[in-house]
């Protein structure tokens, strides 16, 4: 189990959403937190709010499509806030297009903060927790990272590297004999707003996730040292699916939704977010 009293936990993406969320259950069980997102604004509002109700935070602005901007926040959390025992890497962005309508630099932000920021992050705190032989790495990627999506390349481009990313860091751990735990978590589409009109043909299966019901599931995730959280259960099937010939497995995409569910989609474009990790 993963101690949460009195252990650093970082999150990113903390301003709003999932992120702020998180932030709140894990001050309530006595976690020291360490808030960043690039909205300055949002991050003063969390601060605030955590204030109030008597529970302490130290929050960074930090553009996480800046290798450079993310190893001096990094330095200079170490060096103010300590070493960090919980990383929850829940930022990341949309764009929404189809592939010939998003723009180069469009491209390059999706894969910069919901892909290199991973590493950036995990390499900058990872060392300390090595040192302590103590640790728990958290990817929120995506059920994008499971299987594609229309209007979706880039962020299941780089929610799919996102789960790589956590299943080699897991094996690499292991095969050092570390304690460190790692955690990946792919939900469903997230009502938090950036993903507003996106739409599910069977909510009774692929249900619009509830962003308070998502947080609490990541948090119990945590504590339980869960390897892999996959929301809703229906998600699961992607894996023996793709074991089908590709034009049914296309199919089935179609028939359940998935294909179609960008189709309306009007919300959280181009925009840097704290919130849903999502399809």
């Amino acid at each position: 189990m993963t101690d949460i009293n009195n252990r650093c936990a970082l999150i990113t993406g903390a301003a709003s959403g999932i992120g702020r969320l998180l932030a709140t259950r894990l001050a309530s069980l006595g976690a020291r937190l360490v808030l960043w997102d690039i909205d300055t604004t949002g991050l003063s509002q969390a601060h605030a709010e955590l204030s109030g109700a008597g529970q302490k935070a130290d929050v960074y602005t930090c553009d996480l499509t800046s290798r450079e901007e993310i190893a001096a926040v990094a330095a200079q959390t170490l060096a103010q806030s300590g070493p960090i025992d919980i990383l929850i890497n829940n930022a990341g962005i949309v764009s929404g297009k189809n592939l010939l309508d998003i723009s180069d630099r469009e491209i390059e932000r999706t894969f910069q903060v919901n892909t290199l920021a991973l590493f950036w992050t995990v390499r900058a705190f990872l060392p300390s927790m090595l040192e302590r032989d103590s640790g728990h790495v958290v990817t929120v990627a995506s059920a994008a990272g499971l299987a594609g999506t229309a209007k979706l390349t880039d962020y299941c481009s780089s929610k799919f590297a996102a789960v790589g990313f956590d299943e080699a860091l897991r094996l690499e751990l292991k095969q050092q004999d570390s304690k460190i735990i790692t955690t990946v978590v792919c939900p469903f589409y997230t009502d938090t707003g950036m993903f507003d009109g996106v739409k599910t043909r069977f909510s009774w299966l692929l249900p619009i996730l509830k962003p308070e019901d998502v947080a609490e599931r990541i948090l119990k995730a945590i504590q339980g040292d869960r390897r892999r959280l996959v929301m809703p259960w229906f998600v699961y099937t992607t894996w023996p699916s793709r074991l089908l010939p590709v034009d049914w497995f296309d199919a089935l995409m179609v028939f359940f939704g998935v294909s179609h569910s960008m189709d309306e989609f009007r919300g959280g474009a181009g925009r840097a977010r704290s919130n849903n990790r999502a399809r």
